[in-house]
């Protein structure tokens, strides 16, 4: 089979080459890869020296769908549309970056009917990321206002603006990249702000009351702002850190506004929850123009400078890898 190895044993190498097709080790399911999905954490890992890969050799690509090949479990008989996705896959093993994957049956998410392996991986884990904090912003209580999309450029920020819009909430896109403006109106924004326009009044403990919710997938400084201009009651879900894991706050914002940081993972979230996850992403998809959302489609071949884009920053949107593609 055709895959995208990266290998760091004498050096780095990323390239494509032929390999055998992965054995399928105990209670594990081959899947025929259709299609998988770039994420940032395929370029990190694909870096040298990676501080995200964990071995010096491995197919790269954390998440991917398919159908399955091979399988003892009677709920994924060969045939059945699925997405692969989650633990240490692409990371610390073997990943979809190729035409077959293996991987045990707690990171085989059966699809919903309706949802294509394509339309799965123009969402892919950054889709769930996005999906599961706008659940969880629900969840905490009616979004009766403007909600923030920190870092909305990017993979889980325009996917989050698109899914807020189609569930009738009122999505705010915050961006250090102000060209991306009339894109991430197409995406879904009511408006854009810039990244210093998150909240007021900077030498005081809280700002402005204004965000009836937020998704944040920047962390940092960023964070902290969020919280000082979270309304009574509101809360944020966080996602990302890219700004940085440190989080320079006070309880004020918990004790005077009663607001709620809310942490999301979907890379170790159990069976049940991805399942969940993906049954409201095919839900909400009916009324999103999925197809809107992919920027492009590459192969196997294009994936090293693809990835040296997305570190640059200029990727937007979702690139779709088409591991038939030559």
């Amino acid at each position: 089979m055709r895959a995208f190895q990266i290998d760091e044993t004498d050096g780095l190498r990323c390239e494509v080459v032929e390999a055998p097709t992965p054995p399928r080790g105990d209670g594990e399911v081959l899947v025929s890869v259709q299609w998988s999905g770039i994420n940032y954490k395929d370029a990190m890992v694909a870096e040298a020296k990676s501080r995200v890969r964990r071995v010096s050799r491995l197919i790269g690509g954390v998440d991917a769908a398919g159908v399955v090949v091979a399988s003892d479990d009677p709920d994924l008989a060969p045939g059945t549309a699925v997405a692969v996705h989650g633990g240490v896959l692409g990371v610390a093993r073997d990943g979809g970056f190729a035409d077959y994957v293996t991987a045990p049956r707690a990171w085989i998410s059966p699809l919903p009917a309706g949802l294509s392996p394509h339309d799965a991986m123009a969402m892919g884990t950054a889709g769930l990321a996005a999906m599961a904090s706008v659940l969880a912003l629900e969840h905490r209580g009616a979004l009766d206002g403007e909600v923030l999309v920190t870092g909305a450029s990017g993979g889980v920020g325009s996917i989050a603006l698109s899914l807020l819009a189609a569930r009738g909430h009122s999505p705010v896109a915050s961006t250090g990249s102000p060209s991306a403006a009339a894109w991430l109106r197409t995406r879904g924004a009511t408006r854009v702000i810039g990244r210093d326009d998150v909240a007021d009044r900077p030498d005081r403990v809280l700002a402005t009351p204004q965000w009836a919710g937020a998704i944040d997938c920047v962390g940092g400084a960023t964070l902290a702002s969020i919280l000082r201009s979270l309304r009574y009651g509101a809360a944020v879900a966080a996602s990302g850190l890219v700004a940085g894991p440190e989080l320079a706050t006070t309880v004020y914002p918990f004790i005077t506004r009663n607001v709620a940081l809310l942490g999301i993972d979907v890379v170790e979230a159990p069976p049940a929850v991805r399942e969940r996850l993906w049954r409201e992403l095919a839900t909400t998809l009916a009324t999103i123009d999925v197809a809107a959302l992919v920027e492009r489609t590459i192969g196997l071949a294009d994936l090293p400078a693809t990835l040296d884009e997305l570190r640059a920053g200029t990727v937007r949107g979702r690139v779709l890898v088409d591991p038939a593609a030559h």
